[in-house]
This record gives C-alpha cells, structure tokens and sequence, in this order.
C-alpha cells in the first residue's frame, strides 16, 4: 500500500509540475498576441488619420483605411484596447497628426 501511494504522489506532483509549467507560456502567448494587435490597431489608426489630414474626411483613401483599422480589429480578438465605433466622427476632432 505504500508503494501505491509513492506512485500517486509522484504521479500528481508530475501532472502539476506540467500543468504549471504551461499556464506561464500560455499567459505569455496572449500577451505577445495582444500587444502585436495593439501595434497593428495603431499603426492602422495612424494611416487612418494621415489619410483624413492629406485626402480629407470623406475620400476614397480614409474609407479604404477606416475598411482596413475595422478588419484589423476584427482579425484581433483577443484585443481589449479603446474601441471607436465611429471613428468618422473621431477624426473630426484630431487637428494634428499623433
């Protein structure tokens, strides 16, 4: 009987030794994720209003680019940054580029 709980105890402390191995990666993971998409918005943010302040807030370059910063968001689950739902009316109030 002892020899069976030998062999429980390293057993489970084998399975919390990899199970707690890999939550750390995991967390990592979604960090590294979370921050490519948060330079990804940015940088979409940022073409968005170069386009507004060179073309103007109803050309076909700032529709292109407010298509492009919502599919980034989209492709961006993961992402829980300031989200603007009308970006259109956001530009409005940006008189310098960032």
């Amino acid at each position: 009987m002892t020899r069976t709980i030998r062999i429980l105890c390293v057993a489970v402390l084998t399975i919390v030794g990899l199970v707690g191995t890999t939550l750390p990666a995991r967390a990592d993971d979604r960090d590294e994720r979370r921050q490519r998409c948060e330079r990804r918005i940015e940088a979409a943010e940022s073409k968005l209003r170069d386009a507004v302040q060179r073309y103007g807030e109803d050309s076909r370059r700032a529709r292109k680019r407010r298509e492009q910063l919502e599919q980034v968001r989209r492709d961006c689950p993961d992402y829980r940054g300031e989200h603007h739902d009308n970006d259109h009316h956001d530009m409005e109030h940006h008189d310098e580029p960032h």
